[in-house]
């Protein structure tokens, strides 16, 4: 290589590395700022439940009526179980609605079977343009329970049929195969009796593979012993008690998870519904209500219940974790793209200023500067542009920061609600944070850029889910 070659090749490293570093930095400080941020909102949140008495809630008949749209799509694996579990919810006013979006296992067949479904005929209004309704069930055991089985449109378009069948003032958007814990709603409507300006609350998802599940309720909270499995427990950990929480108390919480969230059913309604052409359908939403209410001058507080109010099972295969996570780094891109006059706009508050910058230069774009800053430190080992110790420290820098927050979010969950209390899952826990830099965490910039290149050529297709269900091996289950 000529020597002129080399020196150009050289000053790009050069800038490159620069610009990695500086990015490193300013991610690292506003990570420092959601931490002091998430620890205040937590002694809050602690504080203002001390001397709560939910159990008031259940005798009250002001409490808001709640409907649970459940979106099923080949759930037969988990059906039965986490529908038990949602119709024993201990809340006063509640209407549960599994929509089935054209399943093609036996999904309505063991509904029909278990709980006892019975054909009725109703007129509703469609507000949302949506699919074909070809049956309604209602049953004779659970009055509460209301089954619409309808043609497959995918999970937006059955949230859309539940919204028109609803009849409670809230609305529950959740997974079929979530389980949500007794109290759940409880905890998750809190924001709404404090504040009218609330238009939606998630709470914190967790990770259930390992634990001991009977009648759709976690009697026993277990750290698994799956690598895959263990270290999404420190992921969610870290996303929900460290991430949300902090954005929680800076007023910029703009996801609520797809898994579990709750919402003002005519803000929705108002809003359009949930998009059909896009994969991350939750997130949308949630940007869309927080953009209107700039826009249109109306409620549009996003809350964030850190309590710990639901269960979902996480992949344990390399493939389908990489389907998961480029749908949802796709979803990311879709969403930030479709609302992106938000960017730096002031008409949009702390929204437009803060949180929406933050998730396109930090959230979307941070596999590119990862996978970025990977290929220039390679160059520059290569080229003598960087030495080997340099490199080196800069990697245990790195890797001290991720683990140290990590240990904080841990540290954070065992003194706030403390649901792995022995040895064993500490332990664990602690073992799964150590690895997750070491190969998983690469892996991760892996299937975010895999999706970010997929969105750029107009890529939305859902892929494959496989689940084991709660309670024992049923097969796979396809996510339409």
């Amino acid at each position: 290589m000529s020597e002129s070659l080399t020196t150009a090749v050289t000053q790009v490293l050069i800038k490159g590395q620069f610009v990695v570093l500086v990015y490193f930095l300013a991610v690292n400080g506003w990570y420092l700022v959601l931490l002091v941020s998430s620890l205040l909102e937590m002694r809050r949140h602690m504080l203002l439940i001390a001397d709560e008495s939910r159990h008031l809630l259940l005798s009250s008949t002001l409490s808001p009526r709640i409907s649970i749209l459940a979106p099923a799509f080949n759930e037969e694996a988990t059906i039965e179980v986490s529908l038990r579990a949602l119709l024993a919810l201990q809340y006063p006013s509640l209407e549960v609605i599994v929509i089935n979006d054209g399943s093609k296992d036996r999904t309505v067949d063991v509904l029909k079977e278990r709980f006892d479904l019975v054909p009725v005929k109703t007129i509703y209004q469609r507000r949302v343009e949506t699919k074909q309704v070809r049956d309604l069930y209602r049953s004779a055991s659970y009055p509460s329970l209301v089954v619409v089985d309808k043609e497959n449109g995918g999970k937006a378009d059955a949230l859309n049929v539940g919204l028109s069948f609803a009849q409670g003032e809230l609305v529950c958007a959740m997974d079929a195969d979530t389980l949500i814990e007794p109290d759940g709603l409880q905890r998750m409507v809190r924001p709404f009796l404090y504040s009218t300006d609330v238009v939606a609350t998630g709470g914190t998802i967790r990770v259930v593979n390992g634990s001991e599940v009977k009648l759709g309720r976690v009697v026993r909270t277990r750290v698994p012993t799956n690598p895959l499995a263990g270290m999404q427990v420190v992921e969610y950990l870290r996303a929900f008690l460290f991430g949300r929480l902090g954005w929680n108390r800076l007023g910029g919480n703009i996801i609520i998870s797809g898994a579990f969230g709750l919402f003002r059913r005519e803000s929705v309604l108002s809003a359009g519904g949930y998009l059909h052409d896009t994969v991350g359908e939750d997130m949308e939403l949630v940007l869309r209500l927080k953009r209107l209410s700039y826009e249109r001058d109306g409620p549009g507080t996003i809350a964030f219940v850190p309590d710990p109010v639901a269960w979902t099972e996480v992949p344990e295969s390399m493939r389908v974790l990489g389907r998961q996570r480029d749908r949802w780094h796709r979803g990311l891109a879709d969403c930030l793209w479709r609302h992106r006059k938000m960017l730096f706009n002031p008409r949009y508050g702390v929204t437009g200023a803060f949180v929406f910058p933050y998730y396109v230069f930090v959230e979307l774009l941070a596999p590119v500067i990862e996978a970025a800053g990977l290929i220039s430190l390679a160059l520059g080992l290569a080229f003598h542009v960087v030495d080997w110790s340099f490199a080196g420290l800069f990697y245990l820098t790195a890797y001290g920061l991720g683990t140290a927050l990590t240990a904080f979010t841990l540290i954070l969950e065992d003194v706030s609600f403390h649901r792995y209390d022995s040895f064993r899952d500490r332990a664990l826990l602690f073992w799964w944070a150590m690895l997750e830099n070491l190969g998983y965490r690469q892996m991760t910039v892996y299937w975010r850029l895999r999706g970010l290149w997929k969105f750029l050529r107009g890529r939305k297709d859902w892929g494959a889910m496989e689940r084991k269900g709660f309670q024992k091996p049923v097969g796979i289950v396809e996510t339409n």
